[in-house]
């Protein structure tokens, strides 16, 4: 019972009292324990979209997962497993087991994830990261200066700034050559906010950089082909179209609070004026 008195103490009640008024206390608190907890039917999934069986988008994936030399890694922060509308499950229901490894975590390392530490030294990888540093993927090989080889890619699942957290703060990532898409493609995830016009989901990235790699145009559409069918069939169940914040700014339909930290000001302004840029 000591420490029961000592919860009561620090919420300013009587730790020390009668009998009574404690044996009263215990019986509250077996009246609160013998209540029937209520548990939660977890609707059926199906095993392959990860859906739930009513909604199920099996019908828009390819009845055969899509043939592929290239093999993706996707580092995936921790709060997107817990998204309803993700789309890297979709992404791998459409492509062979072992072609596209998921790896949830903010921070990692040589002890820790030897084999992510091993692909990221590894001259075939490639980490689909815009910046700077950055080469067009499609140039490099119209150029051929990627190998035909098996390649590995790395693509960073998460918010923008939560991409950009991870990206920064793992030095392992910073190993592989870096390369970004240019194709001008307007993202068909239309019920998720984008920052710009122009960025992308992780399923709507790998669709780009596999047909490139691939060299076949068909792998965008097959694979953007569920992501299309779960946009439209959230739209018709009530979602709403997520334009994205450099739209909202550009139309004067961005109803929030403008930011006061200089750096976020920047940042804005940039949104609305370059219309290159993918903020990771």
């Amino acid at each position: 019972s000591s420490g029961l008195h000592y919860i009561l103490e620090e919420n300013g009640l009587p730790g020390s009292g009668s009998s009574c008024a404690d044996d009263e206390l215990v019986d509250a608190f077996g009246d609160l324990a013998a209540l029937p907890v209520e548990v939660e039917e977890r609707r059926p999934t199906c095993l392959r979209c990860r859906r739930p069986q009513k909604v199920c988008l099996c019908p828009f994936l390819p009845q055969q997962p899509l043939e592929v030399s290239t093999r993706l890694y996707v580092v995936q922060h921790p709060a997107e497993e817990s998204r309803v509308l993700r789309t890297v499950p979709l992404l791998a229901a459409c492509l062979p087991q072992g072609k596209c490894d998921v790896i949830v975590g903010r921070r990692f390392n040589e002890e820790k994830h030897p084999e992510l530490a091993a692909v990221c030294r590894d001259d075939r990888t490639l980490i689909l990261y815009p910046g700077p540093k950055s080469q067009n993927l499609e140039e490099l090989v119209q150029r051929q200066e990627i190998a035909a080889v098996k390649h590995n890619v790395i693509i960073i699942d998460g918010t923008w700034s939560q991409a950009k957290n991870m990206f920064l703060k793992n030095s392992m990532f910073h190993l592989p050559k870096q390369v970004q898409l240019n194709r001008m493609l307007s993202s068909q995830y239309v019920i998720r906010t984008q920052p710009t016009n122009i960025c992308l989901s992780t399923l709507e990235c790998a669709a780009v950089a596999l047909s490139i790699l691939e060299q076949k145009e068909e792998i965008q559409e097959i694979l953007l082909r569920p992501l299309k069918a779960l946009c439209s069939f959230q739209l018709q169940h009530g979602a709403q179209i997520h334009h994205s914040k450099e739209h909202l700014l550009r139309n004067g339909m961005y109803d929030k609070p403008m930011p006061k930290n200089k750096r976020k000001i920047k940042r804005m302004e940039k949104l609305m004026t370059d219309h290159s840029i993918c903020p990771r």
